[in-house]
């Protein structure tokens, strides 16, 4: 179906992309993280850069190649197949490339956004604390001017990649007292500036990606290392938003169709009864409420790309695409299990780790309570707005007159 949408240049990128997950990544990487053996795989990492797939929509001068997010997603699907922990170290120069990209200067870009989209620097955003995971704007990390630099104190927690990161995309109150709105500036904070990662978690899933809790004790931070205006985090966190919702809704996608792919193939071999359990209504419907599932997530979240490509306002539809790829992806992969029963419960099949790895996304770049929030908020503004030259069907009832009848208050 996608096919259609597709550029001859979309399509053979998938291809590439297809061929290094199928070639370049060894099943025993994704045991040896889902047990907790590897932390963090930065010669995945590295891999991907070799293969110049770090950062897809970045120019070429600074180590990408210049393409949309039509065509990213399209590439993270194929990686998603992978699981959340690959998913997202393949999506994290391009989360933290996008602020340095858009907000950065010249001389950040060269010395931040080139080597993390060569692999040789590894990178990571710190935005949720203790005390605040969906109040962003409830951030209690502090920086300090001190001369020319800036004093950083506070903790970030459930940051991917944290274990093996070299710098950091960091919010922090630098105006305290000031509007909630224009109190947050970011940084881009080098490790080795002093900072801690001071816990590496245990996870029920998306295992392997390094999340962990990092210190900053008065980590002092060069001016140089603001990324923006002074007090612009807000504006920089809607802009970021977007890449974190749009990767997390494309790998959902690919996690979901590998979990759909493996039940599938399984029906067309169990027999039950005399017969393949394919046969069933009870295991073919819920295949065929996973395919149109995957197919509508898909498709929105194809279309949510275009429309950031084409330059309007993304807002609801990159949250859309976010909340019914991560839901969905919910939803398939527990049909999955179904399909195969009590052995899709096993470690005998990846299902059970996909599902583990699959519940997180819905949780992570905000919940899916707050997509709904998001959503409902931005449809209000545009139902408002709508054009003149748009029929009014509250006229056609028949009984349009009865306005003795339309009672509000």
């Amino acid at each position: 179906m996608i096919d259609a949408l597709l550029t001859q240049e979309e399509m053979a990128l998938r291809e590439k992309v297809r061929r290094f997950v199928k070639e370049e990544v060894d099943p025993q990487l994704l045991r040896d993280m889902d047990a907790d053996e590897v932390r963090y795989p930065k010669e995945y990492v590295r891999n991907l850069a070799k293969h110049h797939l770090l950062g897809l929509r970045f120019p070429e001068k600074y180590g990408g190649q210049g393409l949309p997010w039509t065509a990213e997603v399209t590439a993270l699907e194929e990686i998603g197949v992978l699981g959340s922990s690959l998913g997202c170290l393949f999506s994290l120069p391009s989360i933290v490339g996008e602020a340095l990209a858009v907000f950065g200067n010249e001389e950040q870009k060269q010395k931040y956004l080139r080597p993390i989209l060569e692999g040789k620097m590894f990178c990571a955003e710190a935005l949720t604390e203790p005390r605040s995971g969906s109040d962003f704007f409830g951030a209690t990390t502090r920086a300090v001017k001190d001369g020319s630099d800036w004093l950083l104190t506070g903790q970030k927690r459930f940051v991917v990649g944290a274990e093996g990161a070299d710098c950091f995309l960091v919010y922090v109150k630098t105006e305290p007292d000031a509007d909630p709105h224009k109190s947050i500036s970011v940084f881009i904070v080098e490790r080795d500036m002093g900072v801690e990662v001071k816990r590496v978690y245990g996870l029920m899933g998306t295992r392997g990606g390094g999340t962990g809790r990092i210190v900053f004790n008065e980590t002092r931070v060069p001016e140089a290392n603001l990324i923006g205006e002074l007090n612009a985090g807000a504006t920089i966190f809607n802009q970021m938003m977007i890449p974190e919702r749009l990767t997390s809704a494309a790998g959902a996608v690919g996690g979901a169709r590998a979990a759909l792919e493996v039940a599938a193939k399984y029906s067309t071999k169990r027999k039950a009864f005399g017969k393949k359990i394919m046969k069933f209504q009870g295991v073919n419907f819920k295949i065929a409420d996973s395919v149109a599932k995957l197919d509508a997530a898909r498709a929105l979240v194809y279309v949510a790309a275009a429309t950031v490509d084409s330059g309007r306002d993304a807002r609801r539809i990159v949250s859309e695409a976010k909340r019914i790829a991560t839901d969905f992806q919910w939803e398939i992969i527990n049909h999955a299990m179904q399909v195969m029963g009590g052995i899709g419960y096993t470690d005998v099949f990846p299902i059970e780790r996909m599902l583990r790895d699959a519940r997180l996304p819905m949780i992570w770049t905000g919940t899916n309570e707050i997509m709904n929030l998001l959503i409902q908020h931005e449809y209000y503004k545009e139902l408002m707005k709508e054009s003149p030259s748009k029929r009014d069907v509250e006229l056609d009832a028949f009984c349009v007159d009865g306005e003795e009848e339309k009672i509000f208050e």
